[in-house]
């Protein structure tokens, strides 16, 4: 099963390449999230009622080729701003609404609010337990590369089964962090014949939001954006690497993670060993909105045993896994982001293996090959998460820095501490971002604390914990809790 996923996404992989060669473009972005006279113009999800405002209405815009919070107007309505005319959607004789000019100069025909919002195509067969307009149904769906709008690029791998496709006999590595590669064979952690149920559709990997569920305006955090003037503004971005299971499953039923999460708010989060409960879509999409809010993006790694996550703040437009040849039971999870502003973040959620630096080093030579086939020069690149080193000195860190910055200063607690393993001696963890993405970087504020080159979330020496509730004092001392969170904050323009 888990080969036959391989042959989807690097079918999904050939499409997007293919569709990138031939000079596709995203649509324009919608307005950044601004009010001015009463509009207000903002990305939304059809099938959620409460997507739009008072007197609006949430309507696929063809120009942005997006779904958009709008509000009715006809010949005797002012829309109330210069930026603003008053325009049918869907041709003449249809329903007028408040849009910006140059959505109204520019055409095309409404779908009728059908859309999800997203180009995402679901199942017949989807029982409709997994998150809203956005699971793929395993194995019944049509090939990703045609059922997939360009701006929502699902990765194929999307579609399994999770609760079916893992072998009960494999080893789960119970949080001691042991070479997850040496006990599950790529061949065999997978039950060949444990059928994907088509119908049931309760794979925690397949509800890949790919910025469906995500309402772009209303996700930004009204602190984190400020207004620059006619010139433009600024987007606060904090980044959060997360390998904070507890207990002896490898996953985040215990809490102990999610509390340190919700502590320090991020916007993105590149997560590993992103396990919840059962797997289900309902049980991983609980978590998200319970530890980030309704409306969170992610995209969660198919067919493996400790999967490598990205959840985002704003809306995922594609996500997918890149091999990683060395191990067997997780990959390179990647998504690409859509910040505010002109440029995307690509983010890449890693889990190296402990088996030794120079197994480090070439999985770092696999991503960064991956990188420079796939991620634009002009987008932004984060990489992060566990990367399993035992000092700076790693040959891994020179291969990354042909894709990003590398050198220090690098994060710490408010003792000055640098190390991310339970022991704080190691450098475990990282939030490592491009040049491009780097020269925004900015101290990470929580309260009335400082933390000028990033933080390192250690529980258990953080004071005073008010500032990071609901974070207890022995969240960082769980049992198996053996990483820190790695945060960074960056002031980017748009």
């Amino acid at each position: 099963m888990k080969k036959t996923l391989s042959y989807l996404a690097c079918a999904s992989m050939t499409l997007t390449l293919f569709a990138l060669a031939c000079g596709d473009s995203k649509p324009p972005k919608v307005p950044h999230p601004t009010e001015d006279g009463g509009v207000l113009w903002k990305e939304c999800n059809p099938s959620l009622a409460s997507s739009c405002g008072t007197g609006e209405e949430c309507r696929v815009v063809p120009h942005y080729d997006r779904a958009v919070c709008v509000r009715p107007c006809d010949a005797q309505t002012a829309c109330g701003t210069s930026e603003a005319a008053c325009c049918p959607i869907g041709g003449a004789g249809s329903a007028s609404y408040c849009l910006p000019t140059e959505a109204c100069t520019s055409g095309g025909q409404d779908d009728g609010g059908t859309s999800d919002g997203g180009g995402e195509t679901t199942d017949a067969g989807d029982s409709g337990t997994g998150d809203s307009g956005t699971t793929t149904d395993a194995g019944t769906d049509t090939d990703a590369g045609t059922t997939t709008d360009a701006g929502t690029d699902t990765d194929a791998g999307t579609t399994t089964d999770a609760g079916t496709d893992t072998d009960a006999g494999t080893t789960t590595d119970a949080g001691t962090d042991t070479d997850a590669g040496t006990t599950t064979d790529a061949g065999t952690d997978t039950d060949a014949g444990s059928t994907t149920d088509a119908g049931t559709d309760t794979d925690a990997g397949s509800s890949t939001d790919a910025g469906t569920d995500t309402d772009a305006g209303s996700s930004t955090d009204a602190g984190t954006d400020t207004d620059a003037g006619s010139g433009g503004g600024t987007t606060n971005i904090r980044i959060m690497a997360a390998n904070l299971t507890s207990g002896n499953g490898q996953d985040y039923d215990p809490g102990h993670g999610i509390r340190l999460m919700q502590g320090v708010d991020p916007d993105v989060v590149l997560i590993q060993e992103f396990n919840y409960k059962s797997n289900s879509v309902a049980d991983i999409r609980e978590m998200v909105q319970t530890t980030f809010g309704a409306n969170f993006s992610y995209y969660r790694e198919t067919g493996a045993q400790i999967p490598n996550g990205i959840i985002s703040r704003w809306p995922i437009i594609a996500s997918g896994e890149w091999t990683d040849v060395e191990v067997g039971n997780r990959d390179f999870a990647w998504a690409r982001i859509d910040i505010p502003g002109p440029k995307d973040l690509w983010a890449v959620s890693v889990h190296l293996l402990t088996r030794s630096s120079g197994v480090r080093n070439t999985e770092a030579r696999n991503l960064v090959n991956y990188i420079r086939a796939n991620v634009p020069e002009d987008d932004y690149l984060v990489i992060g998460g566990d990367f399993n080193t035992d000092s700076f000195g790693e040959s891994c860190f020179g291969t990354f820095s042909e894709v990003i910055v590398t050198s220090a200063p690098y994060p710490a607690d408010r003792n000055g501490k640098t190390g991310t393993n339970f022991a704080r001696a190691k450098p475990y963890d990282h939030v490592m971002v491009d040049a491009d993405l780097n020269q925004y970087r900015t101290a990470t504020v929580i309260g009335s604390s400082q933390f000028p080159n990033g933080l390192v979330l250690d529980s258990r020496v953080y004071s005073p914990l008010s500032e990071i509730a609901p974070v207890q004092a022995g969240d960082s001392a769980a049992s198996n809790m053996q990483h820190m969170g790695v945060v960074k904050d960056f002031v980017v323009p748009y």
